[in-house]
């Protein structure tokens, strides 16, 4: 599991502006300037947003919510002024390409599975101009209040004409730390600490329509399990209709069985109805459970019972004999009737 880091400035704006003069367009994948915009503190009484948003260029977080009263999945629409939440299902990211960018030639990108000096649409680590921010945040309000420590995000899975990669880069100069990537098997997860807001390079190699499908787990201070997933929708290529993204729908049979929570507005995270060959309701097998107890301690109630009874009737027994061996030798009959117990 890798675990979340915010971008760190490591380099002075002189440094930086030298770096960009000297290094060709190729390897400004993550140059990283000292104000990078991750300082940030949410307003807790920000709006929500309503009707579908095509956005291509500004800043966007996803990361989860309670200001609701449920924990969801929403995306914080910062590209304008006042700032909204929105439900991922009216945001669609636009990714233009003025985003595109020329694979290094370097063997530190081969993560990405992609020949140096071939072109993919880019989302910087780093605000540019003219291209959509895209970053994840654990800072609304009610959830800086009510989340205990962090939550786990997990990339769930990836539906679209080509391969996304994501990976953090401290400057030119860093190695690139790979978050997550179609080449590896989903679910992928990374823990993120409470008050955290990262950007990261998403890197798309084919232009077309892509969903991310993303969950946000964690436990509450007062000790209640939450989850919820939904889904992030982009639009790569200036060819792509962002329309077509609005419409499309993340094949939910390809979700990991243990897929939890509440959804977004697609429905995601609803449980499955339980078939022949799944688990039945829990209510049930809780039932099931109580009644094989309650038949164990039944039956030894009934044993105990019979042992006591059985002691007794030896105890009186044993009484009578001593009373009849006591009246013989006084001479007189005891009285105790035979059969008496």
């Amino acid at each position: 599991m890798t675990r979340s880091r915010t971008s760190r400035a490591l380099l002075g704006g002189a440094l930086v502006a030298a770096a960009l003069a000297l290094l060709p367009a190729s390897m400004a994948l993550a140059v990283e300037a000292p104000d990078n915009g991750l300082t940030q503190t949410l307003d807790p009484n920000q709006a929500q947003g309503t009707g579908q948003v095509v956005l291509d260029d500004g800043h966007i977080d996803f990361g989860p919510t309670l200001n609701t009263g449920e924990w969801i999945v929403q995306i914080h629409d910062d590209t304008g002024a006042p700032s909204y939440w929105r439900m991922p299902s009216d945001v669609v990211a636009h990714v233009n390409d003025a985003a595109k960018l020329t694979i290094p030639e370097s063997e530190d990108y081969a993560f990405l599975g992609l020949e140096p000096g071939t072109e993919a649409w880019v989302i910087p680590q780093v605000r540019k101009p003219g291209v959509i921010w895209t970053g994840w945040n654990t800072q609304e309000p009610t959830v800086l209040d009510s989340l205990s420590m962090g939550t786990t995000l997990s990339i769930l899975g990836v539906q679209g004409p080509g391969d996304v990669s994501v990976y953090l880069q401290s400057g030119n100069f860093g190695q690139p730390e790979p978050l997550w990537s179609t080449h590896e098997a989903f679910p992928q997860q990374t823990w993120i600490e409470s008050n955290t807001h990262t950007h990261a390079n998403w890197v798309f190699d084919e232009p077309g329509v892509y969903l991310v499908e993303v969950q946000f787990s964690g436990e509450l201070i007062d000790g209640e399990p939450v989850s919820a997933h939904d889904t992030l929708r982009f639009a790569v290529g200036d060819g792509t209709d962002p329309a077509q993204a609005f419409t499309a729908r993340f094949d939910e049979s390809a979700l990991p069985d243990d897929t939890g929570g509440a959804g977004g507005a697609d429905g995601a995270g609803e449980p499955a109805s339980a078939g022949p060959d799944q688990a039945g309701d829990p209510a049930d097998a809780t039932g099931l459970v109580i009644g094989i107890v309650a038949g164990v301690l039944g039956a030894a109630l009934i044993v105990a019972v019979v042992v006591v009874l059985t002691a007794r009737s030896g105890a009186k027994r044993r009484a009578r004999e001593l009373a009849w061996q006591r009246a013989q030798g006084r001479g007189a009959e005891p009285n105790v009737k035979e059969g008496t117990r």
